[in-house]
């Protein structure tokens, strides 16, 4: 009864009424979260990430934070460890970040670009060898060090001698030349010759002889007809490189956009 006199107490302002639902100003900022968090969800549902880009990115923010990278993409943070303890510990294989200034205002670039001379673009070398009639006549191999083109058709000699044998490769011979006068590639001569193969002119030159005066007459063709010296290199292989039943008394041709001789960064050998 005390209650029920309380709450009906003539001497006391009746309760104020409250509004039906929620404030207008509330349904609208819960409308603006709802449409931020579609929005994000949207832009995270139609990107692409590129997990070695960023684990580099993140590699690269750590390093600059004195934060180790795990390969797994665990991070352990200065002073605490997994188990909560106030100690440090180390990385066993943490994640190398790319070197600061490959990061441009367009992203990172590709590793193969990073290990690839800028000048040594493969649509373009492509186009080259289109121009010169050799697109047919080639094998690309994309490697790290840069492009490797080399040529199918090979010089064959006769056994014992430095002397052509096949004919037909007239034609792409001439066209390598060309291709020679007028771009900075460098080519590769490569000399080989058959097991225990020896020169008829000298008995006492052998395989490895033999192959070093195919190619060196191969070099001074090209010279002659008007082929840089620096833009060749002779490999010689003799008959470490023989195979059974195949004809060996050969020599081939590799065009590089570069010489593999050109001297690198120098690092400390400790």
């Amino acid at each position: 009864m005390a209650e029920e006199n309380e709450h009906t107490c003539p001497e006391c302002p009746p309760p104020p009424e409250c509004p039906e639902g929620i404030p207008a100003w509330m349904a609208t900022f819960a409308d603006l979260v709802t449409l931020l968090l579609t929005f994000f969800v949207l832009l995270y549902a139609m990107s692409k990430t590129d997990e070695t880009k960023f684990e580099s990115v993140a590699g690269s923010i750590r390093k600059a934070f004195a934060g180790n990278a795990m390969k797994i993409g665990e991070t352990v943070q200065l002073g605490k460890s997994p188990d909560d303890s106030p100690t440090m510990l180390e990385s066993q294989q943490p994640v190398e970040p790319f070197p600061i200034d490959l990061l441009t205002s367009e992203g990172l670039l590709d590793k193969k670009e990073y290990n690839r001379e800028s000048e040594e673009d493969l649509e373009q070398m492509k186009q080259v060898l289109k121009d010169n009639q050799l697109d047919e006549s080639v094998e690309i191999f994309e490697m790290k060090e840069g492009v490797k083109v080399r040529v199918k058709d090979k010089i064959y000699f006769n056994q014992g001698s430095t002397v052509m044998a096949n004919k037909d490769i007239i034609p792409v011979y001439k066209r390598i030349i060309n291709l020679m006068k007028d771009n900075k590639w460098t080519i590769f001569i490569e000399g080989y010759a058959d097991f225990n193969e020896t020169w008829n002119e000298n008995k006492s030159v052998g395989a490895f002889g033999l192959s070093s005066q195919r190619a060196e007459e191969v070099a001074k063709s090209l010279i002659a007809r008007g082929v840089e010296k620096d833009k060749i290199t002779v490999v010689v292989y003799g008959d470490t490189r023989a195979k059974q039943n195949s004809l060996n008394r050969k020599v081939e041709f590799v065009l590089r956009k570069r010489d593999l001789r050109t001297q690198g960064k120098k690092v400390n050998a400790q």
